[in-house]
């Protein structure tokens, strides 16, 4: 159960990642963007080391601050997750 939590959440950050680098794509290539709104919420919402990482790679919304801001709480909701997985369901 626990290998399986932990795939399905570095899963999830992997498709945080690809709507970051497409986002990306799209800014260079003057096509319609991904909003800012879906972004943060997916960094928030369990994706901080995807969003952090695709930030850093891509150079994507790296200048703005509440990005950044998400992008670390994100990483701490991670970590929690992580810890809460670890601790509830090993054996």
């Amino acid at each position: 159960m626990i290998l399986y939590l932990l795939v399905l959440l570095a899963v999830w950050n992997l498709i945080v990642f690809v709507f970051y680098a497409v986002d990306k794509y799209k800014a260079q290539h003057h096509l319609w963007r991904i909003p800012e709104k879906v972004l943060l919420a997916q960094a928030l919402l369990g994706g901080g080391t995807g969003a952090i990482l695709a930030g850093h790679l891509c150079h994507h919304k790296t200048r703005k601050w509440y990005f950044n801001f998400s992008w670390y709480v994100g990483l701490l909701v991670d970590a929690g997750l992580i810890f809460l997985i670890i601790k509830f369901f090993a054996k």
